[in-house]
């Protein structure tokens, strides 16, 4: 029987591996070098998946010279772990078009940048996690600066936000590695935290196929199987890049409702090598929940037609809603959410 071990906690992911068969352990992400060997060899893992960027890359990139599945790669963590990393890739390497950006690791050279990019424009830590400021004034630079490393981002008039959903695995016609790639995703942010999700996106179809090819070229370069959320910005049929997740985000936790297999589902079928199934059965939308409701407050989220919700312990929740129209499921969604928050 295979053995997985997810570094992090993942309700889903763990029942989807389960659902399959493969007997799932868990482990602190932020294991380092020997002690993350120590942690395969005690399970016995035949595959480590990385659950977060708090992570060892070194010590990944050694288990899988050693003969260890890290997945989707250890080369996707590696280019994943930071901002700096992820954009010389993306822009530099791949030419995949992105806003204009610069770094800085002092209060002069953060100063520069925001001069050079003009305001208004956007702050964020140069390791990856949630929250980013937006400099709209002078004012604003100095509760921007923190102190840390930080990715200084020229600001986009878009269109709107848009997420693609990749999957690569074997595909069985021809033994060989190949992408799938989910309905899009659109989803809104407040200070930087997500607010909803829904799918499918009603995207521009040259801006579609852009997304789709940018989508590809980056889950490429990143390599090895699983399921990678591609972030990205749309101006018309323009689309730039903004970030890459080699693994499932909170933003497609709307799959619950809207795919035959959800995001996890797709994530443990992808790493296994076994056949991708992508199909939208149902427009539907998501929120994230603030806290654990009350029994009032859950019974009346759950009078809202077509709706669900998701509890974990530990970790906030979502609520779920399906309809015939993507603006039908997210009035829903947004009335279970007022609800219960």
């Amino acid at each position: 029987m295979t053995t997985v071990l997810l570094l992090g906690e993942s309700e889903e992911l763990t029942a989807a591996f389960r659902r399959l068969g493969v007997t799932v352990r868990t482990a602190p992400a932020g294991g380092a070098g020997e002690g993350l060997r120590g942690l395969v060899e005690k399970h016995g893992a035949d595959i480590v998946v990385p659950l977060t960027e708090d992570i060892d890359v070194d010590a990944l990139e050694a288990l899988e010279a050693s003969g260890v599945t890290v997945a989707p790669s250890a080369r996707g963590c590696a280019l994943t772990v930071t901002r700096d990393r992820l954009r010389r890739t993306a822009n530099e390497e791949l030419g995949l078009p992105t806003t204009a950006y610069r770094f800085a690791d002092t209060r002069e050279e953060f100063t520069a940048a925001v001069e050079e990019l003009g305001l208004p424009c956007i702050v964020k830590p140069a390791t990856f996690g949630s929250g980013h400021a937006v400099v709209r004034t002078e004012a604003d630079l100095a509760g921007a600066w923190q102190g840390d490393r930080v990715m200084v981002e020229r600001f986009v008039d878009f269109d709107h936000e848009l997420t693609m959903l990749a999957v690569r695995s074997v595909d069985p016609a021809t033994g060989r590695l190949a992408t799938w790639f989910c309905e899009p995703l659109g989803h809104t942010h407040r200070e930087g935290a997500l607010v909803a999700a829904w799918q499918p996106m009603e995207v521009n179809p040259r801006a579609l196929e852009n997304a789709r090819s940018m989508t590809a070229r980056i889950t490429n370069a990143l390599g090895g199987r699983g399921l990678f959320t591609v972030e990205m910005f749309v101006a018309g049929e323009d689309v730039y890049f903004s970030a890459v997740t080699p693994r499932p985000h909170r933003i497609g936790a709307v799959t619950l409702c809207t795919q035959r297999f959800s995001q996890w589902d797709l994530h443990a079928r992808a790493i296994l090598g076994l056949p991708i199934d992508t199909t939208l059965i149902s427009p539907g939308a998501c929120a994230p929940l603030t806290g654990p409701p009350g029994t009032a407050d859950l019974a009346a989220a759950l009078a809202v037609p077509e709706s669900d919700v998701r509890l974990y312990d530990g970790t906030a929740g979502v609520a779920l809603a399906t309809a015939e129209t993507v603006d039908t499921a997210r009035e829903r969604v947004a009335q279970m959410a007022s609800t219960i928050g």
